[in-house]
């Protein structure tokens, strides 16, 4: 009865310090930001966290399977790049991330992303621009969009507006990225000297 007792007690031990090690708070504010099709997961530490390490997994919208992201098994960071994995603009993705602690061996639940759509959650940022003048007026030099964007985008449309003495004056231009990185357009501003264009930069 007594050595009944006692192996009673010991799985019950085992058990309570099985449940102990799972019990590690999971990561939150899980989320995709993508800047020129550039897709990176973040996610913020869990606050009773001091040296924790990460593995991130993803997979596509309606498959079952979750894949391993192989850079970011293990991690310290708190960000990881998707972008080779998350290349289809065509789909939607998840990603979750869970913690672990190599001390006590512990491991969180996995965190989980809302879903992501490379095409529609991506921003575009703006191009470079540059404004030089010249006897017909002003030259407005704008710099192909990123790389990432010019794989994307066979064309994009670009409005060029110039405000002058209270005017707008608009000029739309629809470029091939294919054929140039970059485009000049031309403005005509009456009476618009390079004290004017200095007021434009």
């Amino acid at each position: 009865m007594t050595r009944l007792l006692l192996r009673t007690m010991l799985l019950g031990n085992l058990a309570f310090c099985v449940t102990a090690q799972e019990m590690l708070t999971p990561p939150g504010q899980v989320k995709f930001t993508s800047i020129n099709y550039r897709n990176v997961l973040h996610w913020v530490a869990p606050t009773n966290s001091t040296s924790l390490h990460y593995n991130v997994q993803y997979k596509i919208y309606g498959e079952m399977d979750w894949l391993k992201v192989s850079s970011c098994q293990g991690i310290r960071r708190h960000k990881c790049d998707l972008s080779n994995v998350t290349s289809d603009t065509t789909e939607w993705y998840y990603a979750r991330v869970q913690a672990t602690s190599v001390a006590s061996s512990s491991k969180s639940a996995w965190a989980l992303s809302p879903r992501f759509s490379p095409r529609w959650d991506t921003k575009i940022s703006p191009p470079d621009v540059k404004i030089n003048s010249s006897k017909q007026g002003i030259v407005i030099q704008v710099k192909a969009a990123r790389l990432l964007v010019r794989k994307m985008h066979s064309s994009v449309e670009y409005k060029v507006y110039v405000l002058h003495n209270g005017k707008e004056q608009q000029t739309l231009v629809d470029w091939s990225q294919s054929r140039h990185h970059g485009f000049n357009t031309h403005l005509y501003l009456h009476g618009c000297s390079h004290r004017c264009l200095n007021s434009l930069k």
